[in-house]
């Protein structure tokens, strides 16, 4: 009973913490980009694993006509668990990052992870496929960010002809960033700059109590997932635009049982939000429920390493019985940290620890205490708050 419990756990908190993708338009993310005036591009990218990654581009500004050759400095957008590059179209146009961007003199490239709506493709294997789909979804994030990211970041260089880019990931577009750079650390080289927005990685001191019972009982969630066939988490497309902020708050200010080992009453207090969940229509973009395995694992342990497999399954993959850590002090990048008091997801005691472990990296706090997780690329006011000295910054590194 207690495994079924959380399994119901697991699904209702996958709801709550997911990024949402744009959903003011159907469009794909190339059309909407010419929809809303700006040059577009996009590229098919094969990874050494068969995945085929949609890599999309807006190599200028609106009005960018007369100095159309000039080489503009790159920037590569990635986006978060859950997401895609549609999350930096904004909520309208003048809360897109990747526009301001644009606007602002850069080329900018966005990268979807495999899984997504843009790259939920595979050379020989079908994400749908009974047979396949298992093989297709068993990955977390660390195969995005140590095949699909450097893959990606290679193809911008060498079409652009540049050495070195500017990196901004959200949420899990932080995390990749940070294993990348520490597993790999010859693409410390480069990277000019990267400023993670909310981005994972230490999660010690993990802020939601709900969400960290779900996390405390991955492995048995993730067995249970595994034998019903449930390989994917991907919520229907749906038209309605959710109040992700009343519901963030709904579950962050959930009454704690007294008694914590009780699932019932775990239970009874999460159905409690279900009416505001199924009143955010999300159209949500895909994810494995491995990634999300993987975080709940760290969340548990109180660590940021690889996959856990399980004594037997880390001595055959890693030729030990842990999983290794990420060493952030292989990151030489020079990089901002930005975070808010308001996140979920994230806790400030965290993010300065991994800010004292990277040697070139500073913390900016948001200005706004209810921030939150989401509001980085989703609040009307991001733009004063976070874009502006985000673009001020990289122009003063061109």
């Amino acid at each position: 009973m207690a495994r079924v419990l959380s399994f119901v756990i697991f699904i209702i908190c996958v709801n709550i913490c997911s990024s949402i993708d744009d959903t003011r338009s159907k469009l794909s993310t190339y059309d909407r980009i010419r929809k809303d005036g700006y040059p577009s591009e996009k590229y098919d990218l094969i990874t050494s694993d068969g995945y085929i990654l949609q890599i999309n581009r807006i190599p200028r500004g609106k009005n960018d006509y007369l100095d159309f050759f000039r080489q503009r400095p790159v920037v590569f957008l990635q986006h978060g668990l859950q997401s895609s590059a549609s999350s930096f179209l904004g909520i309208g146009i003048n809360s897109s990052l990747a526009y301001y961007l644009a606007d602002s003199g850069f080329d900018v490239w966005i990268g979807n992870a495999r899984g997504v709506k843009n790259s939920r493709r595979h050379l020989f294997l079908s994400p749908d496929n009974e047979d396949t789909k298992r093989q297709f979804w068993d990955f977390s994030f660390e195969e995005v960010a140590l095949i699909d990211l450097p893959h990606m970041i290679d193809f911008a260089l060498s079409r652009t002809r540049q050495k070195k880019l500017h990196y901004v990931g959200h949420s899990q577009g932080g995390t990749v960033f940070l294993i990348l750079n520490s597993r790999k650390p010859e693409y410390n080289e480069k990277i000019a700059s990267a400023h993670l927005l909310a981005g994972v990685g230490y999660q010690n001191d993990f802020p939601n109590w709900v969400l960290s019972q779900a996390a405390a009982r991955t492995d048995d969630i993730l067995a249970l997932t595994s034998l019903f066939g449930f390989v994917e988490v991907l919520a229907p497309p749906r038209n309605e635009k959710p109040n992700l902020g009343e519901l963030i708050e709904s579950v962050n200010n959930m009454e704690i049982p007294k008694n914590k080992n009780d699932l019932f009453e775990l239970i009874y207090l999460i159905m409690q939000t279900m009416e505001e969940i199924s009143r955010a229509k999300e159209s949500l973009s895909g994810a494995a429920v491995k990634q999300y395995a993987h975080y709940g694992q760290n969340i548990r342990d109180k660590s940021f390493r690889s996959f856990d497999h399980g004594l037997l399954g880390n001595l055959l993959k890693y030729g030990r019985y842990t999983p290794p850590e990420y060493d952030l002090k292989n990151i030489k990048v020079n990089m901002t940290m930005h975070y808010t008091l308001g996140d979920i997801l994230l806790h400030e005691r965290d993010v300065l620890a991994m800010s004292e472990a990277i040697p070139n990296c500073k913390v900016r706090k948001v200005a706004r205490k209810d921030f939150s997780h989401t509001d980085f690329l989703l609040a009307r006011d991001t733009r004063e708050l976070v874009f502006d000295y985000l673009i001020d910054d990289l122009k003063r590194r061109k």
